[in-house]
């Protein structure tokens, strides 16, 4: 009995604070609003997500996110990589890769509404290269590209060291056999590198996308409101404004449940790739 007395209160804590408000919002989700308050509506909610452009939007740059998933794990990947070959300054970029990440987002998407306005120095640097203005917030099929870069440029350093600490249990005696038979960079990096932090890639790669589903409210509200035209909205900012702005709550439960779904589905996803492309390696 002494395990399971142990691990009753984090057991009850999880249920009571997490299960029992997920069924909850679950069964939330299949009422109506306004008038049919409280009524069984079934899956109107979910009928009225899919004829909704504004959500069509948001699951399209959902799918945006999963292609450029691979880019925002690879940046952290190498320059972990760099730093614990230890390129000359690793200890600097170490505490300088990590720094964004202790920002708010509120703070790192006003920083970057000045950087990136149209008159703002990054068109002012292009100008000076001879390159045309780019109206990075303004331009429906740039904005969502500008927000993204910009949350994995704040939000990379985690990753980072998560990738540090996998590089702790790395066997330093497979690269020193790599160096001594001529391996490239590239081909340690490949046949050497990947295959034992397997892992280690596979947790930052679910952590890396849970947090690109769920933790970019801040710079979509700070740097777009989800304009121009909804292009930048996310599942995310889309329950927000059911819930806050149109006040209903019940709709807001059905796109949290399809965000839930979503989240679900892409994570086992993730991991039963790479998975298999462990037990290939």
């Amino acid at each position: 009995m002494a395990p399971l007395v142990l691990l009753a209160p984090a057991v009850l804590i999880i249920a009571g604070l997490r299960l029992w408000p997920l069924v909850l919002g679950i069964n939330f989700s299949f009422t109506g609003d306004g008038d049919r308050n409280g009524m069984m509506v079934g899956f109107d909610n979910y009928l009225t997500l899919l004829n909704d452009p504004l959500f069509r939007t948001a699951l399209r740059n959902v799918g945006l996110l999963v292609l450029l998933l691979p880019v925002a794990v690879a940046i952290p990947g190498l320059l972990a990589t760099f730093i614990y070959l230890k390129v000359p300054g690793h200890r600097l970029y170490r505490g300088v890769y990590f720094f964004p990440a202790v920002l708010s987002p509120v703070i790192v998407g006003a920083i970057f509404n000045l950087l990136l306005a149209f008159d703002g120095p990054l068109n002012a640097l292009l100008g000076g290269l001879g390159i045309g203005p780019v109206d990075w917030l303004g331009d429906p099929d740039v904005a969502i590209f500008a927000v993204v870069g910009v949350h994995v440029w704040a939000t990379f350093g985690m990753a980072l060291v998560v990738f540090l600490a996998g590089f702790a249990t790395l066997d330093s005696s497979l690269l020193d056999a790599a160096e001594v038979d001529g391996a490239s960079l590239p081909q340690t990096v490949w046949h050497v590198i990947i295959p034992s932090l397997s892992r280690t890639i596979q947790f930052v790669f679910v952590t890396t996308m849970i947090g690109m589903l769920t933790s970019m409210f801040g710079l979509v509200y700070v740097m777009t409101s989800g304009g121009p035209e909804g292009s930048t909205y996310l599942p995310e900012y889309y329950v927000w404004i059911q819930q806050g702005q149109m006040n209903q709550p019940a709709l807001a439960s059905a796109a949290s449940t399809a965000l839930f779904l979503i989240m679900l589905v892409v994570g086992l996803a993730q991991i039963g790739i790479l998975r298999r492309a462990g037990k290939e390696d």
